[in-house]
């Protein structure tokens, strides 16, 4: 005849079972009522923040991939808050904003600044948002060289350069643009000016002819883009979110994701914060393309909603 079991060690198990169950059902409850959880059961729009000037592509890139292949986000809403930046970031992230856009709803919801770069981004988006005082437009490319011959000649430090050709060593900080060099690089920069044209005609639907007529790197408010038919609608950025409910078919509460942070993007922003100054002496020496406004810098600019 087999033992019957202790009681008691019945009553333990079952009550394990309830207390594993009822700790569970805890832990989802909770994390559906966390602000910063993803795990919720209304609709999901995710949130791509586009912040400072545009040096690198890699992250924000990522952000949109991951957005795209998860089947829970509805739609996607990038914030920018930037003047602009270097021309090869910023057409990446313009090519894979069209990418998402093919099976995700884009809307650009522009914050203080989205000029240059930052507007050229947002015309990737099916809407663009703006506030009527957004400094936006400023369509044109920018190219800075930094020249100190003079203190190297008052410090008796001269500079030799062999070169296996004429433009090897063109833009050195050393010596003065010839002639020849100055008319390479505007052919450069107006082939770079005519891309920039053209991404705007494009996901604007503006003939290039009008296109043309407002690329000559002036900025505009947000009202006033409106006007030429660079932006869409004029709301802040829960405008934009209603804008971004709207056209992916979400009715009643939406969840807005944001893109987790890494470590190492939280390292970099310290060490930003740290060493902003002599960061923006070191790039500021750098000669480079850039889809940038030069009248503001917005490297310490962060929003959180």
């Amino acid at each position: 005849m087999a033992k019957k079991g202790h009681p008691i060690f019945i009553v333990l198990a079952i009550l394990l079972g309830v207390g594993l169950f009822l700790g569970t059902v805890m832990i989802i409850f909770l994390k559906i009522l966390s602000p910063a959880s993803t795990l919720s059961f209304s609709d999901k729009i995710g949130v791509v923040l586009i912040e400072g000037t545009i040096l690198d592509s890699q992250t924000i890139t990522k952000q949109l991939v991951e957005f795209k292949k998860d089947e829970r986000i509805k739609a996607v809403i990038l914030r920018i808050n930037s003047p602009g930046g270097a021309v090869g970031p910023t057409q990446e992230i313009h090519r894979e904003i069209q990418r998402t856009g093919e099976t995700k709803e884009i809307v650009a919801s522009l914050g203080g600044v989205a000029a240059s770069g930052g507007y050229y981004i947002a015309t990737a988006a099916k809407r663009i948002v703006a506030n009527p005082g957004t400094i936006t437009g400023s369509i044109g490319v920018l190219m800075e060289f930094v020249r100190f011959e003079e203190l190297l000649e008052k410090i008796g430090v001269k500079l030799e350069v062999l070169k296996s050709g004429e433009f090897k060593d063109i833009g050195s900080p050393h010596r003065e643009l010839t002639s020849r060099e100055r008319k390479l690089i505007n052919a450069l920069i107006d082939d770079i000016q005519r891309q920039f044209v053209n991404a705007v005609a494009s996901g604007r639907n503006l003939s290039l002819e009008k296109a043309n007529d407002i690329a000559d790197g002036r900025i505009f408010s947000g009202a006033r883009a409106r006007e030429l038919g660079l932006v869409d609608d004029l709301g802040n950025f829960q405008d934009a979110v209603e804008i971004a409910k709207t056209l992916s078919g979400i009715r009643g509460d939406v969840t807005l994701v944001y893109p987790k942070k890494s470590k190492l993007e939280l390292w970099d922003l310290l060490l930003d914060r740290a060493a902003g100054s002599m960061a923006r002496l070191i790039r500021g020496m750098k000669t480079t393309f850039e889809y940038r406004w030069g009248g503001l810098q917005l490297h310490h600019v962060s929003e959180r909603y």
